[in-house]
């Protein structure tokens, strides 16, 4: 909602030198989002003037139409002569009166105008447009023309208010009051303490039956319903200056004076009004149910198809408009047509205007099923005051009366739904025990009337809601009402006391030093939507049963591409890597933690549970049953340098050793065993492929993958070459790991070092040694590590020398020589037995 200060001093008295931001700190103070004032004329400078064009010569030899005018400025020029000014515009002829800017003025966007010679003539100044002087579109789209009743030389920039501030509110839609000047204005004249002159204040005459006729079929959808009559406008009546400014500064384009009108009152007091021409609406006007697959050509001149659900507004040709959302084509305002022969000027003299209230849920359903949002759809979604109706449909009047010449006719129609307003019953003292602080009855009374609630009652209050706050339905929106005035920033700041022993869960610090450890080895977390497109599930190649593709779909999805709860996380992962790599990052370490969605191989049906009391354990623990199990997983994605190249070094690249080595150092976070072993599995290249096992209920059991990428995967996803990515089950590595994490213990005694060149066949894998060995040395070993791979000729064809380096020590004494050697030789035995590993060299 664009607001401007100009016109929120006609209903309030704001202090003299309030400016547009001391406004909006004060509306943000009483809980309003306002996101921007806009000064309108900064920098404006004149002069700027009204002129009556002379004389226009046509220049030929342009590739363009080029018009040579004089104007009579008045003495605003110092001279009284004609000024002479070169335009290209069109849209104007000798007589008429338009807004001119002189030598030395400077115009929006400080663009200085001065004197200057082009298309072979000097220019002395310009023939100003809506848009050159930050009016906005006017629908012409060229020079604006003034109404012939203005003097040459008047100050334009004072006509035209072309100084001013604009309030742009962002309005919640608990708040739909505020969509209108009379909503903004009593937050204002509340928060300065002020009183406040209601538009919607005015003398209506009360229905009679001889009003235009009317009929309401589904008097739940429309419980109120205003029917005015105008007859005898002027249909060369043109909307004034001062009305077609407050609706550009409010972001609205004017169209013609009947409609300028009905969008004015809208913005004014938040109702939205239709203005029909009656020539065109034969019979008694209704409002029913659309009849399903209807069809209907709104204002924009699209056939729409209508639902049965939609609200309709019809005669006894059939519907007319969108009841809430937009008017018919086949009873559109006329435009004034002015016949070339006889100069008569022929358009809409006789208007039938709709003042109604329509509920709130059809207007939104209709609405966004449509795709056809518009202003009085907004309101209505938002709750508009039914009260408000009739006293809307009395402005128009006036207006039409008194800028068309037009005659109000004695009829009034007034259709409403019984109706009682709504009262609340609340405690004196429950705001101060929502805000935990002391208000007091007076205060808190004081603030609901300021909001416009009638209280009674002295500790148990009765408040009768007024009819534009339909989000006030509890105590609670009371409370919040005499919160926010009295300002959230006088809130205590209290910070809770946290009972000995409560903190955060096991599972909770375990994912925080996940997060930590990857972040300390270089990675950078990247959040992703929970959401994914089953065509994902080939391009990661897995296959047609795996249970990765058994995914739960969500009724309303944010996108219909994307209708699925993920099953993992490499898709958002991989979709994050892919975005930063074509904006230039090409050395990229992401990961990720976060839940994956599990469909039960029986999907269960979730209970609705009440409302107006606490559920019970049962039904909480049958709505868990229904949903998806939701495991926690870790991911990472690697590409490009791993380790940047410098003085220091060459660097290298990202491979899917740094994969694996994620993983290792995860399970060191959750103090579980992890178990890498060569594998195989959807997304990754079958030769550099990990299984990550850990043992439950004494069962080795896969908890993830890591590796580099299968090409066809790369290629299928856009990703670059080599990129590689690990993914693991938390919850399950944190099964298998301690309760607690245990501190290396550091032994005072000297360790000592054996190594080892062990030649084995090439397809032996490096972790089936490195287990033979590590059972082999016993409990002496404190660690284990491989140094050098080597295969060539000196080894033998089909076979690879394996170097390690083992580490023995001894919480108790100092090792001898003999102990550690038994203990390598152990080692190498074992390692012998089981994979045929000999000693390189023996």
């Amino acid at each position: 909602m664009r607001v401007p200060l100009s016109w929120l001093r006609e209903y309030v008295d704001l202090p003299a030198g309030e400016t547009g931001r001391d406004v909006a700190a004060k509306l943000v103070d009483a809980g309003l989002e306002v996101e921007t004032v806009e000064q309108l004329g900064g920098g404006l400078k004149g002069p700027l003037v009204v002129g009556q064009v002379l004389t226009i010569e046509e220049l030929e030899g342009f590739r363009k139409p080029i018009r040579f005018c004089t104007v009579d400025v008045g003495a605003a020029n110092g001279t009284g002569e004609p000024q002479e000014i070169v335009c290209g515009a069109r849209n104007f002829s000798v007589g008429d009166k338009v807004v001119v800017v002189l030598p030395g003025a400077v115009l929006p966007g400080d663009f200085a105008i001065a004197s200057r010679k082009t298309y072979g003539r000097t220019s002395h100044g310009m023939i100003c447009s809506g848009d050159e002087l930050g009016m906005g579109d006017d629908g012409t789209h060229g020079i604006i023309v003034l109404p012939h009743e203005y003097e040459v030389g008047t100050d334009a920039i004072a006509l035209l208010e072309l100084v001013d501030e604009v309030l742009d509110i962002d309005i919640t839609p608990d708040r739909g009051y505020c969509m209108s000047m009379r909503g903004v204005a009593r937050e204002a004249a509340t928060a300065y303490g002020l009183p406040l002159r209601d538009p919607a204040l005015l003398d209506v005459p009360a229905p009679n039956s001889y009003g235009y006729a009317v009929k309401i079929d589904d008097p739940q959808g429309c419980d109120r319903f205003t029917a005015r009559t105008v007859t005898g406008l002027d249909p060369e009546a043109r909307s004034p200056i001062w009305l077609t400014r407050r609706l550009q500064k409010a972001g609205m384009r004017p169209i013609s004076l009947a409609v300028d009108i009905t969008n004015y009152v809208m913005l004014e007091l938040g109702q939205p009004l239709h203005a029909y021409d009656r020539s065109r609406v034969d019979g008694a006007i209704g409002v029913r149910r659309a009849e399903q697959g209807e069809k209907f050509t709104t204002l924009d001149g699209v056939k729409r198809t209508l639902d049965a659900e939609d609200l309709v507004i019809t005669d006894n040709s059939g519907p007319i408009g969108i009841a809430g959302v937009m008017g018919g084509a086949n009873t559109e305002i006329a435009d004034s047509v002015t016949d070339p022969a006889t100069g008569a000027v022929t358009g809409t003299t006789d208007v039938v205007v709709e003042a109604a209230h329509f509920d709130a849920v059809s207007i939104s359903r209709t609405a966004r099923r449509l795709k056809l949002s518009s202003e009085a759809s907004k309101r209505f979604e938002r709750g508009v005051d039914p009260q408000a109706a009739a006293a809307a449909a009395q402005r128009t009047v006036d207006l039409l009366v008194l800028l068309a010449g037009g005659t109000a006719e004695a009829g009034v129609t007034e259709l409403t739904a019984p109706g009682a307003p709504r009262t609340i019953a609340m405690s004196a003292d429950h705001p101060d025990k929502v805000a935990g602080m002391d208000y007091g009855r007076e205060t808190v009374v004081r603030r609901l009337q300021e909001v416009g609630c009638d209280v009674y009652g002295q500790d148990e209050l009765v408040v009768t809601v007024p009819s534009w706050r339909p989000d006030l339905a509890a105590p609670n929106d009371l409370a919040e009402e005499v919160i926010r005035l009295e300002g959230y920033g006088n809130l205590p700041s209290t910070l809770p006391q946290v009972p000995s022993g409560r903190g955060l869960t096991a599972r909770q610090q375990l994912h925080r030093r996940v997060g930590r450890a990857l972040a300390g080895a270089g990675y950078v977390e990247a959040l992703s939507y929970p959401f994914l497109g089953e065509g994902v599930f080939d391009q990661l190649q897995l296959p047609a049963h795996d249970a990765s593709r058994q995914v739960v779909k969500l009724v309303n999805p944010i996108s219909d591409e994307e209708p699925a709860l993920r099953t993992t996380l490499l898709p958002g992962l991989l979709g994050a890597l892919r975005r930063n790599d074509s904006r230039g990052s090409h050395d990229l370490a992401l990961f990720e933690t976060g839940s994956v969605f599990r469909a039960a191989a029986q999907p269960g049906v979730a209970v609705r549970l009440p409302a107006d009391r606490r559920p019970t354990d049962e039904e909480i623990a049958t709505l868990n049953a229904a949903l998806p199990a939701q495991p926690r997983y870790a991911a990472v994605v690697l590409a490009g340098a791993r380790e940047q190249a410098g003085w220091w070094g060459k660097g290298r690249p990202a491979d899917w050793a740094d994969a694996v080595q994620a993983a290792r150092s995860l399970a060191v976070e959750a103090g579980a065993e992890l178990a890498v072993r060569q594998g195989q599995y959807g997304p990754w290249h079958p030769g550099r492929c990990a299984e990550l096992l850990v043992t439950l209920d004494g069962v080795e059991t896969v908890i993830g993958h890591a590796g580099e990428l299968h090409p066809r995967v790369v290629k299928a996803m856009g990703l670059p070459a080599r990129t590689s990515a690990m993914e693991i089950d938390l919850d399950r590595l944190a099964a298998a790991g301690g309760e607690a994490l245990q501190a290396p213990r550091i032994s005072s005694f000297p360790v000592a070092t054996q190594d080892v060149a062990l030649i084995v066949d090439a397809s032996v894998p490096a972790l089936s040694l490195e287990d033979a060995l590590r059972k082999g040395a016993g409990e002496l070993l404190e660690s284990l590590r491989l140094f050098d791979v080597f295969e060539g000729e000196q080894v033998g064809e089909g076979k690879k020398s394996l170097a390690y380096a083992l580490r023995f020590r001894a919480a108790d004494r100092t090792l001898t020589a003999e102990e550690s050697t038994a203990a390598r030789d152990a080692a190498v035995a074992l390692a012998g037995e089981r994979t045929g590993a000999v000693l390189r060299g023996a």
